[in-house]
């Protein structure tokens, strides 16, 4: 028997502060992705080095932040605020725990509050520099990796008014080689800084973001469908929400703690949704379901509270119970708010009141229509589900404590050939494979009804756990793999009709993507190349020399299990699909799926190449 290994003092190790946040960066940033997703760390980064600027102007200091992404994805922002005092630079920026937010008089509900944002963007930078003028002078220091690389001694005359400026480059030993920012992502947090600090003016690469009326101003450009009355907007001490109904859809909402979005809601978005079913119960004095008076319901709320706890170093979720320490519950809070600042507006406005009224009554007339159909729907997804072919599902899911969650994955293939090479390969704990026989149904201008009798959609919405919403999804991403061609691109805008129609939060929160796959192979007897396009092609020709063998891929069934693992791998490429800006989604469904108008037809020519790789929607 093999002796115990020993245990002395040799085996304690102590990491310093940048040791740490590069051994275990998902800690601190979440996942290391390329920039493809607006959840990847980078955006973390960005938004560490854009919340000291936004809590300045929190704070009554500058009214304005500039952000700079050159090509190569170097960043720069600038604000015009106080700016850090010139001897606390080296601490603000490598001394963890160290800021002016543990002061809570300096800063009393600003969202970084642990001291550890800049540092991480630091340790993680290949390139980080900070710079800051105050009082006629300025000073700069200059690291890589967090290890100082030139530090200016002296702080220096300068008039250049007061303020910090944060530059930096990801250290790409750690991102993929490939990493870059996406402008889309850039501007809508852009956007929503403008949304919550009215007033603050964001110019990235020169273009302005700024808002007026706050949440209303958010609502009313996130909206996919004309609202059934004028959005409600109640502003309180460190509270605002704005709501409305859409006349179809299911709850969406945009929830903030001091600034930050919190895309994961918590206990602040739990106590909105609950106070509006209780005030709207107690004014018209009757007891709907909660599910009617809140279906089509579009809402945004933001609250500042002193020392908030979030469930994680990316502060997507909110955790805490009380909104100061030994203060009234953030639930109560919420409440009060709403019970008398909503119950005053509705009887003040009869025609909203009523209007409101009328839609939660036709909620409850579809959910009573509907419950025979999706009974019958649960019915068969059940009955099916033992000796399902159509599912290879994976051991760990979305909607549990697994600690694979977050890697969940299901592939929606057309076709057993495609779907055999890929549950062949697949990683069966947390990849899942749904293959469609062929074409699904055209679901534009259908009803809800017509597609749960659907056999087809009413097994995909079991697999993915979706029938009555989203918050039982089984699956983190849920990736279209069709192939790049006329056929397989109709079918991907079929499926993404389907999600846009009937379940839209499943793009807005980030779930829906489309599989890149290869369009070449380009090998010799040493080395293998996977290309997505023809410069890609080109590039590995040069590489690999005279006269490598090139294969063009057709279709996914020709692809064979061993290439497919490097297809859905470690390199898997992904476009996440995105909600276009400027668009409501009926303007967005008719454009793909309705008449053939010029517009139409010129999308479909210019996107239904043979080399297409993506749909954008």
């Amino acid at each position: 028997m093999a002796a115990a290994a020993s245990y002395t003092e040799d085996d304690i190790k102590s990491l310093d502060w940048r040791e740490h946040i590069r051994l275990r960066p998902g800690m601190y940033i979440g996942k290391l992705g390329d920039g493809s997703s607006s959840d990847d760390g980078i955006y973390i980064l960005l938004k560490e080095a854009l919340d000291n600027s936004v809590d300045e102007f929190v704070m009554g200091h500058g009214k304005e932040i500039t952000i700079d992404i050159d090509e190569t994805g170097r960043v720069e922002v600038r604000d015009f605020g106080r700016g850090i005092p010139l001897g606390k630079l080296m601490d603000c920026a490598a001394k963890i725990n160290t800021g002016a937010k543990y002061d809570s008089e300096a800063f009393k509900k600003s969202v970084g509050l642990n001291g550890v944002g800049i540092k991480a963007v630091n340790a993680l930078s290949d390139f980080f520099e900070i710079q800051a003028w105050r009082e006629g002078k300025t000073k700069a220091i200059e690291f890589s990796k967090g290890e100082v690389v030139e530090e200016m001694k002296r702080p220096r005359a300068d008039k250049s008014g007061g303020g910090t400026r944060l530059a930096f480059e990801v250290d790409r030993s750690l991102f993929p080689q490939r990493t870059n920012f996406k402008a889309p992502f850039v501007e809508k947090m852009c956007r929503y800084y403008s949304y919550l600090n009215p007033g603050l003016a964001l110019v990235f690469n020169g273009k302005k973001f700024k808002s007026k009326n706050g949440l209303l101003d958010l609502l009313k450009e996130e909206m996919d469908e004309e609202p059934l009355y004028a959005p409600i907007h109640l502003t309180g001490h460190d509270i605002e929400v704005a709501f409305t109904h859409g006349v179809t859809g299911s709850e969406d909402y945009y929830s903030f703690v001091n600034g930050q979005h919190t895309t994961q809601g918590g206990t602040h978005l739990a106590a909105f949704r609950e106070a509006i079913v209780k005030v709207l119960r107690d004014f018209y004095k009757k007891s709907y379901d909660p599910s009617d008076i809140r279906a089509g319901l579009v809402g945004a709320i933001s609250v500042r509270i002193e020392e908030p706890v979030f469930e994680s170093q990316t502060k997507t979720k909110l955790g805490s119970a009380t909104v100061a320490p030994e203060g009234e519950t953030v639930r109560t809070f919420i409440s009060n708010f709403l019970k008398e600042q909503l119950d005053n507006f509705l009887h003040k406005n009869s025609d909203v009141a009523e209007a409101m009224q009328k839609r939660i009554v036709a909620a409850e007339r579809e959910r009573k229509e509907l419950s025979g159909v999706k009974k019958l729907a649960r019915e068969r997804a059940r009955q099916v589900k033992v000796h399902n072919k159509k599912l290879r599902d994976c051991r760990a899911h979305f909607n549990t404590k697994h600690k694979r969650r977050e890697d969940t994955t299901v592939f929606l293939t057309e076709g057993d050939s495609a779907s055999g090479s890929i549950t062949k390969c697949r990683d069966v704990e947390s990849q899942a494979v749904f293959s469609l026989r062929g074409k699904p149904l055209n679901t534009f201008s259908l009803t809800k009804k017509v597609v749960y009798e659907n056999e087809e959609f009413a097994l995909l919405q079991a697999a993915l756990g979706i029938e009555d919403d989203i918050e039982s999804l089984r699956f983190n991403r849920v990736v279209i793999a069709t192939d790049a061609d006329v056929d397989g691109m109709h079918i991907r805008l079929l499926l993404l009709t389907f999600f846009l129609q009937f379940f839209p939060e499943l793009i807005r929160e980030g779930h829906l993507y489309i599989l890149q796959t290869p369009l070449f192979r380009v090998r010799n007897k040493k080395k293998t190349i996977y290309c997505y396009d023809d410069d890609e092609r080109e590039a590995a020709m040069r590489e690999l020399g005279r006269n490598p063998e090139i294969t063009r891929f057709k279709g996914l069934g020709e692809i064979s299990p061993d290439e497919f693992k490097f297809m859905i791998g470690k390199d898997m490429r992904l476009d996440q699909v995105q909600m276009e800006e400027g668009k409501g989604l009926k303007e967005m469904l008719t454009f793909y799926m309705g008449k053939n108008t010029p517009d139409r037809q010129g999308y479909i020519i210019e996107n239904l190449r043979e080399d297409v790789d993506s749909a954008e929607v």
